[in-house]
């Protein structure tokens, strides 16, 4: 990756960290609110169940964008913490704060979505 390229994934990765870090509109929802109606009580517990789920993503977001950051740092930016195979380009253009490259995300998706004590046979057969 040339210095211009890290240097354009940083200015990205800055501006979401920005963006992200900033982000306090949704903790406004969060206040809970008491009415002696029913219909209100709801909307509101509806409102602050999807503020929360907004500030967990954001902050989740927010934990990657700042460990790319950090890999910059460390110079190892753009290779993947799974096989240790560098990073398509275009999967960096289209998410910056990745530290996995598509084979070894779309393994961890599927180990994540995989109930516990279960084991992919697909993985077994191929080792």
């Amino acid at each position: 990756m040339t210095k211009t390229e890290l240097n354009a994934f940083r200015r990205i990765l800055e501006n979401s960290q920005t963006e992200l870090g900033n982000d306090n509109r949704n903790r406004e929802a969060l206040v809970i609110e008491t009415s002696p109606d029913d219909l209100d009580r709801i909307q509101h517990a509806s409102e602050r169940d999807y503020a929360m789920s907004n500030l967990e993503r954001n902050s989740g977001r927010l934990r990657e964008v700042e460990a790319a950051l950090g890999r910059m740092e460390a110079g190892t930016f753009g290779i993947c913490v799974g096989c240790d195979e560098h990073i398509n380009l275009k999967r960096l253009t289209a998410v910056p704060w990745t530290s996995f490259c598509i084979v070894c995300q779309e393994a961890a998706d599927r180990a994540e979505k995989m109930p516990s004590g279960e084991v992919d046979t697909a993985q077994l057969i191929a080792a």
